[in-house]
Order: C-alpha cells, then structure tokens, then sequence
C-alpha cells in the first residue's frame, strides 16, 4: 500500500509497489489526464509534478512516489486558468492534444523556476515529443505564460469549463458527485 498526496488529497493505492505510477493516477484515481504515450520515458506525455519537480510518471513507480506530493493536470488549475494554459490556447499551440498535458506540466514547472526563460532554456525544460509539430507556437506560448505570471500581460482566450459536477458525472458515468455533507473516501 503506498500512500501520497494527489492534487492536494490523500490517496492511498492499494496496488503491487512496484506499479508505475502513471497507471495508478490513470486507473486507480481516474485522472485520466496524464496520458501514456511510449512507457520509456522518451515521449513527455506522462509529465507530472512530484513535489514541484516535472517527472515522467511512467518511470517513477508507486513505492518511489510514496509520501509526496503528485500534482496532475488536473489539479494544476481547477478552472483552466494557469498561465500555461491559458497562453497555449492564446497561441493556438494546440493541435490534437494527447502531449498537451505532459507539455503543460513541463512549462508550468519552468515558469514556476524562471518566468523569464529564453528560448533556449524553454527548449531545454520541454523535451517533450509533439507529432503535430508546434514547437514554435509552443515556445511563444510559454514566452507568453512567462510575461503572464510576471503580471507584464493578461490574456482573455480560454474561458473557464462552464460544466458543473453533475453534469459532469452524468456525461462520465465512472464519476460520481458525493452527496452534500458526506465525504468520499479515496
């Protein structure tokens, strides 16, 4: 049993320690938003952050990842409004979005370290492989992530998921909306 903080909620997973731990935020937690991609650490499409650090979650198993903290893409921003998202829609350096995640996490880690990045550094801390090539949008998005987290810019693209739990659950019948004043074990 190894226990850890995801997206700043205990978690306990009840699964072989040595399970990578992309397959247990994927099929124990049903944060489905860190996505598999090559299962070798090549690819960047599996990046979370582990105790702020951006890591391949398919190469980190979940004994290794006991006592810390995981922060997924989804709970990078609840209303999609971080900096890196938001500058990756401004740019439109979004194509099919399967790497988008891994990209997201490796850029908010950056801009956490150094808002200010050169294009250099940025191509450095994003080795991520994209198949739609946005690299140069990618590269002036997280520019632009930078400008926004040092408050120099704002932008208004991407509006914040107008979805409420319910519906939520109602479209994904694998979640559930717990009952007002109950807690839901995890």
């Amino acid at each position: 049993m190894s226990r850890m903080t995801v997206n700043d909620r205990p978690i306990e997973f009840l699964m072989d320690p040595e399970t990578p731990l992309l397959w247990a935020l994927r099929d124990a937690a049903n944060l489905t938003g860190t996505k598999y991609g090559c299962g070798n650490g090549d690819c960047g499409s599996c990046v979370v952050h582990i105790d702020g650090e951006p890591l391949r979650s398919c190469l980190v198993t979940i004994a290794e990842a006991e006592g810390r903290f995981i922060k997924t893409i989804e709970g990078l921003s609840g209303d999609r409004m971080h900096p890196v998202q938001q500058a990756m829609v401004a740019e439109q350096a979004i194509q099919c979005g399967f790497c988008t995640p891994g990209i997201v996490m490796a850029a908010a880690a950056l801009i956490n370290r150094n808002p200010d990045a050169s294009e250099s550094e940025i191509r450095e801390a994003i080795p991520n492989i994209c198949r739609c090539g946005v690299y140069p949008r990618l590269v002036r998005a997280i520019q632009r992530a930078g400008r926004v987290a040092r408050r120099q810019e704002r932008i208004s693209a991407a509006p914040s998921p107008g979805i409420s739990a319910e519906d939520a659950a109602a479209e994904v019948p694998a979640l559930s909306v717990p009952e007002e004043g109950t807690r839901r074990e995890q």
